[in-house]
């Protein structure tokens, strides 16, 4: 756009008289228009809210980060220095006494990380590869097939996840109670799966549902059977997908603390998360000693996060962009 076309734009009267001149006829004088020069704004609209939003998430992220910073400092700090108050990037000194006592190897008795360790995993990823098989076959399902009251029993899926789980730590304890499976592992990964598979079936059914299902008709025509169909061409393109759903399932696992706090009494079947109760005495609190433990629980859940992060990222961004 011209000078000249900016200035009549910018100018109703102008483009009025444009507008009523006559076919042919003779049209204002524009010349000198030129001259005069446009101003531009110093700063582009679209500079300054791209610019906004940057620092709007880096003030989140950064609100966001300081608890597990908190966490990450003090833990490498005395619990005198943690209950005096001291500004945490204030401090002098650091020390790694908290680790040394968490494993035994200080001065205080230490706390039995290695059983709370083997309990997390076998429970985690227990009910996590249980959780992703249903949660498979659920999806595929719900994606695939029609069936009576489809969407009333979707609706009834994620309805019972938005439930919350220490609502129903009560009743869980009752009927966990009468069959026995308190402070047992079995007991606990049922709870998980319960928890993971509203989730992962609704995860896995948005993925397959970006699949087209003339990709698998074709590979059946070509002499695939069904299931042959399935894990040969949609399964490979949803494995993202369903690797996305399978990290969101054991984290949440890996991280709970409610319902395994009630679910769990003895060294055989506590996991880490509620190993940190093991700090706290009638009177005081070890917040040292729990801060390194929290540390040592936030490690597997980071080493995890980036040597998946490919998958996770595909996963999330599935069928976001269309060709």
């Amino acid at each position: 756009m011209t000078q000249s076309a900016l200035i009549i734009d910018r100018n109703p009267a102008l483009a009025r008289t444009l507008e009523t001149s006559p076919p042919g006829g003779a049209l204002p004088e524009l010349s000198g228009l030129d001259d005069e020069p446009v101003k531009e704004p110093w700063l582009p609209a679209a500079l300054l809210m791209r610019w906004g939003v940057r620092a709007c998430v880096f003030i989140a992220m950064c609100l966001i980060m300081l608890p597990g910073l908190w966490v990450m400092l003090n833990a490498f700090r005395t619990n005198v220095a943690i209950l005096a108050r001291d500004s945490i990037f204030a401090a002098t000194s650091y020390t790694l006494d908290n680790f040394r006592d968490v494993f035994g190897m200080g001065d205080t008795a230490g706390i039995p990380v290695k059983a709370y360790f083997v309990n997390s995993l076998v429970i985690s990823v227990t009910s996590t590869v249980i959780a992703i098989a249903i949660g498979l076959a659920g999806g595929y399902a719900f994606a695939r097939y029609k069936f009576r009251f489809k969407k009333t029993l979707f609706v009834g899926l994620m309805l019972s996840r938005a439930v919350p789980g220490i609502a129903l730590s009560l009743p869980v304890f009752i009927i966990w109670s009468w069959l026995g499976l308190i402070d047992t592992k079995v007991g606990t990964i049922i709870v998980y799966v319960a928890m993971n598979v509203p989730f992962s079936v609704w995860l896995i059914d948005g993925f397959f549902r970006q699949i087209p299902k003339e990709l698998a008709e074709a590979a059946e025509i070509d002499g695939c059977t069904r299931w042959q169909a399935f894990w040969q061409v949609e399964f490979p393109m949803a494995k993202s997908g369903i690797a996305s759903a399978a990290i969101f399932a054991f984290l949440t696992a890996w991280n709970e603390f409610a319902l395994a706090s009630q679910l769990t009494r003895s060294t055989d079947t506590k996991t880490l998360p509620v190993g940190l109760m093991d700090f706290t005495a009638q009177f005081t609190i070890n917040w040292a000693g729990m801060c390194a433990l929290a540390v040592i629980i936030i490690i597997p859940a980071l080493i995890l996060t980036f040597i998946v992060q490919k998958h996770l990222i595909a996963g999330l961004t599935f069928g976001g962009v269309k060709g």
